[in-house]
Formats: structure tokens, C-alpha cells, sequence
């Protein structure tokens, strides 16, 4: 599969097989964040694999959401310097671990798993659950596993997405 076929078909997945997911399986879609590019190859960041159903149901609780209990893994993303700025005054951390996550998924795509990006959680909670120390920050929760068989399938995006001529501006901003 190629990187533009992996873009196409990746998904939210929100229904798991309670498949478990194969070690080399998981262990290359970790490789894959690892891999990905971070602001001054810092790499400052840390994945929490959760194959734990205990503490996969005290996510689903901290989270508010079935399917993260349901999901075979949990990948908890945590940056240790969560105040850390670019030089153009945006916070590195949600860029490298979104660089980080999306690399994830896309090996994920190709690796027959599904995935999905989770930012709707109380930050202390997990942090409790994961025993990420107060001065971390939980970036995202990435759900991954085998989508069930009833999962929807994935959309043409082509024609759900906005066309280009509404995000593309050439040489300067404009509306």
C-alpha cells in the first residue's frame, strides 16, 4: 500500500474486534512515531501502549467514551515539556505528537489496523491512571485494533473534503 492509498482509506474507527493485536503489528506502528520528525529532532515525546482491559476501562472512564475500553490498545501520547515554545510562538508538543500520531495511523492503514484520534478526555484522570507526573501533559489517546465487521466504511474523501481552491491561498492570505 502506498502512502496515498494509506491517506485515503485511514478513518476514525469507533467499533473493535476484541482481536488481540499482533506484537510486530503494534510494534511497527510504534516505530512509526517514532520515526516522524520533531522541532530540533528533540523527540520529546512518550507512547503509552495500554493493552490492560483494567486500566483501558479507567481510560473509558477518564474519557467518557465506550470505544476507548473496547479498543484492543491505547497509545496515551505525553510530552514531558507541554510549555515549550517554537521560535514563531506556537507550543511544540501538540505539533510533534500530532506529527507523531499521524504517522501511527497511516502504519496503522497499512497494517489492515484502525485507529482513532482521541482529545476528549480529563487530563488528570488519565494522568492518575497512566501515572504521567504533573509537570507531563497527555497530548491525545490513540485508539487502535481491528475495526469491527459492522465498522462504516471509509468515505471517498475526495468528496467529502473541502476542495482546494477553498484552502489553498497563493503568495498570500486571503478568503
Amino acid at each position: 500500500m502506498d502512502v496515498y492509498e494509506a491517506i485515503n482509506k485511514r478513518c476514525s474507527v469507533r467499533s473493535y474486534q476484541a482481536r488481540p493485536v499482533e506484537q510486530d503489528k503494534l510494534l511497527r506502528v510504534l516505530e512509526a512515531g517514532r520515526l516522524s520528525p520533531s522541532a530540533r529532532n528533540a523527540q520529546n515525546r512518550k507512547f503509552i501502549v495500554v493493552r490492560d482491559a483494567t486500566t483501558r476501562q479507567a481510560l473509558e472512564q477518564g474519557s467518557g467514551q465506550a470505544f476507548v475500553g473496547q479498543a484492543p490498545v491505547v497509545i496515551a501520547v505525553v510530552t514531558p515539556e507541554p510549555k515549550r515554545l517554537m521560535h514563531c510562538g506556537v507550543p511544540v508538543a501538540p505539533v510533534d505528537c500530532a506529527i507523531a500520531i499521524d504517522h501511527m495511523t497511516l502504519a496503522a492503514v497499512a497494517e489492515g489496523l484502525g485507529t482513532c484520534w482521541v482529545g476528549h478526555f480529563e487530563q488528570d484522570a488519565c494522568r492518575t491512571v497512566l501515572g504521567v507526573p504533573d509537570d507531563a501533559q497527555i497530548i491525545e489517546l490513540l485508539t487502535l485494533g481491528y475495526p469491527s465487521t459492522g465498522a462504516e466504511a471509509p468515505k471517498d474523501k475526495a468528496q467529502v473534503r473541502k476542495p482546494l481552491t477553498e484552502l489553498v491561498c497563493w503568495d498570500k492570505y486571503s478568503t
